[in-house]
Order: C-alpha cells, then structure tokens, then sequence
C-alpha cells in the first residue's frame, strides 16, 4: 500500500514539474502542426519530440530550501554553558587564574545572553564554532588538566607550577573571546556606515 502511494506520488509530482509543463505545451504545438497538415504523417514523432524537446529545455524543479533559525543553536549551548558553570564553581583555583577565569565567563555570557548581540553572533557560523569549542572543550580541558597536573606536582615537586599554565590557557582564550568581540563590533560599526553612506547618497539624488 505504502509502495502504491509513493508512486502515485511520484507521478502527481512529475505531472506538476516543469518538466512536464513545458513538454506538454510543445506536444501542443506539435498538434497545432498536425492540425495544420504541416507534420505530415510523421505528426506522432513530431509531437513526441516536441515534448521531448520542451522537457529535456525546461529548468527542473528546485526543492525549496529550508529555513533554519540561527538563534535556535544557542539553546543547546547555553545549557552547556551552565553546566560548565556549575563544575567550575567545584573547582577550587589559584588567585589569579580565578580572577582570568571570571573575566572570560563573563565575556561568554554576554555573548551568549539572549539579545539582539546573541542574534548578531549567530549569523557567523565561525564564531558560533569558536563559542562553542571554548565553551564545550577548551575550557573544561583546561581546567581539568591543571587539576590532574597539581595532584601529580605534588608527588613529585619542582616541576613547572600547573597554574602557571593555567594562567597562560585562560589568557589565550579570553583573548580569543576578545578578538571574536571586536569581529562583531566591526561587523556593526560596518553596517551603520553603510547606512549613513546610503541615506547621504539619497539626500544627494
């Protein structure tokens, strides 16, 4: 039953192409030239190939695209984020990596927070995957590896202090969260200058 549908489907789809509308008006003008004796006795291939013709010139059918809300990928990720949040809040960290760490949370969170900057960010896949591989990987390594390597400098000191590293990722990072702001601003600060140039070149005309 299922396989009938399908097919009675395929077909009501090809008599509503393109495709078929045109075929369908040449094979209309190949009647025309039969009615007219201009075909002659070869009018069924004449007809034929003018379907064919029509059919084979004629631009398929486009699927329409469909549309996704950009906004909608920040769900997920600002549920990460919390999450992220309450396993740093666990983790106990020296003075000036806890000082670092908060400055860059609160750079993500103004990112993520939900707004007009959310949905100016959205519409640039590559920062989107910049959040939110800090946010899902980055960050959590780093913190991670700095605990497991201060239990390690423990048994055996004299090694580079894990916080020493710690500080140096975090700062990477928060620079890379700035970096990523100052994209967004240009955009912004782009767009508004495109605007005064336009309404200045309509003031002129």
């Amino acid at each position: 039953m299922a396989t009938s549908s399908s097919f009675g489907g395929r077909v009501l789809a090809w008599l509503e192409s393109r495709k078929n509308l045109a075929g369908s008006a040449g094979g209309l003008a190949g009647l025309a030239l039969t009615f007219t004796g201009l075909a002659g006795t070869y009018w069924p291939v004449v007809v034929a190939g003018l379907y064919g013709a029509g059919a084979l010139l004629a631009p398929p059918d486009r699927p329409v695209v469909p549309e996704f809300d950009p906004a909608e990928e920040f769900d997920p990720l600002r549920g990460d984020f919390a999450a992220l949040r309450g396993y740093l809040d666990e983790v106990e960290l020296p003075p000036a990596a806890a000082g670092r760490l908060t400055e860059l949370l609160a750079r993500y969170e103004a990112l993520l927070d939900p707004g007009w900057v959310a949905d100016v960010l959205a519409t640039d896949p590559e920062a989107v995957h910049v959040l939110a591989r800090a946010v899902r990987r980055d960050l959590p390594e780093c913190v991670d590896t700095y605990n497991r390597a201060r239990w390690w400098n423990r048994l055996q000191p004299g090694a580079e202090p894990p916080e020493r590293h710690l500080e140096r990722q975090l700062t990477v990072l928060f620079g890379e969260a700035e970096r990523l702001t100052a994209d967004l601003q240009d955009r912004e600060a782009r767009r508004q200058q495109t605007h005064t140039a336009y309404l200045e070149e309509r003031g002129r005309s």
